[in-house]
């Protein structure tokens, strides 16, 4: 009877350390983190996340949709040459993702056949989708706007932004001319701690 009693107490015992080490994770999160909205993701894998499931790594974030035949394809190129030129050593701390602005049409399915077709497959490149009010916040959130044109349109802000680990806005790069080696190279000292 006391092996059973003791065996208990130490069950008990290890579920509050670890309730107290999960709400310690959550309280060390600053509160302007993108990782403190609730909001539920999709990836192109159709795995369900929410932002904080991206903690840990340093993000580059781009909103686009994958029909867009102007401008996005610009930006998709930028985070391809981005990727190109973090250090080998440092990748594996980054995720490059691409969110979609367009998530009736960028389905989980497609945005998967759309990494296939632009080489985007490796560990790092993360495709997201969720419900319009969640991409309308987290456009909000970036400070970039975007509107529905047309049934297959939309104009949209260019914007990459770079998020710490912690999920905190360190840099944004706007327009269609950015300076990918600003990108890198802020992706750099924020990967190694600087």
């Amino acid at each position: 009877m006391k092996i059973v009693n003791y065996f208990l107490l130490m069950s008990i015992l290890l579920v509050s350390c670890q309730s107290k080490q999960q709400n310690n994770v959550n309280e060390e999160l600053p509160s302007n983190s993108i990782f403190q909205l609730s909001s539920e993701w999709q990836n192109q894998n159709g795995d369900t996340l929410q932002l904080k499931d991206l903690q840990g790594k340093t993000l580059v974030v781009v909103m686009i949709y994958t029909t867009c035949k102007s401008a996005c394809p610009i930006l998709v190129s930028k985070m391809k040459l981005i990727e190109s030129q973090i250090s080998p050593k440092d990748i594996d701390k980054v995720s490059l993702v691409l969110v979609s602005i367009d998530p009736e049409t960028d389905t989980p399915d497609f945005l998967k056949k759309f990494a296939k077709k632009n080489g985007m497959e490796a560990p790092q490149w993360v495709f997201l989708r969720s419900n319009e009010y969640a991409t309308q916040e987290f456009a909000n959130v970036l400070s970039m706007k975007y509107k529905k044109i047309s049934p297959i349109d939309f104009s949209h802000s260019n914007i990459i932004s770079i998020f710490s680990p912690k999920g905190q806005l360190v840099k944004q790069e706007e327009g269609l001319e950015i300076n990918v080696d600003n990108v890198v190279a802020t992706v750099t000292k924020v990967v190694n701690g600087k």
